[in-house]
């Protein structure tokens, strides 16, 4: 890939490289959770590897579902502050294991209550009970 220069990548290059919008990488940098090595004479953002190591990590730590405050947190962790690491990382992890049990445990409420309007849906020759259940004031079972 070709590089801005002295090693350094456009906004636009990084964005591909990493998978993001560039949009994206402006929020990041509003957020300040990663921000640019330089800006070029023309106020263009440059990065280099490092800045882009850091947006890989910020997609991984997503993609497990930290949000961008436990991101910041991560960062301020990985940047050398590893007295807390231990403690504050568990921490993290059982606040975000916790959302995730309680997202599961209503989704599972949701599939029963959609599994359960889907039998009346199949008997049904009339008028759509599903239709009629989310018309009234009831709804679908839950």
């Amino acid at each position: 890939m070709a590089t801005a220069q002295n090693g350094l990548r456009t906004i636009g290059q990084v964005a591909r490289l990493v998978g993001v919008a560039a949009t994206t990488l402006r929020y990041y940098e509003r957020e300040r959770v990663v921000t640019p090595t330089l800006r070029s004479r023309s106020g263009y953002r440059l990065y280099d590897e490092r800045a882009v190591e850091r947006l890989e990590f910020v997609r991984s730590a997503q993609a497990v579902g930290f949000t961008l405050d436990d991101i910041r947190v991560l960062l301020r962790i990985d940047d050398g502050d590893r007295k807390t690491c231990r403690a504050e990382v568990q921490r993290l992890l059982a606040q975000r294991l916790g959302e995730v049990e309680r997202k599961m445990k209503e989704l599972k409420r949701v599939r029963a209550a959609l599994g359960r309007a889907m039998d009346p849906c199949r008997a049904s020759s009339g008028e759509c009970p599903v239709l009629t259940d989310l018309r009234s004031k009831k709804g679908i079972k839950r």
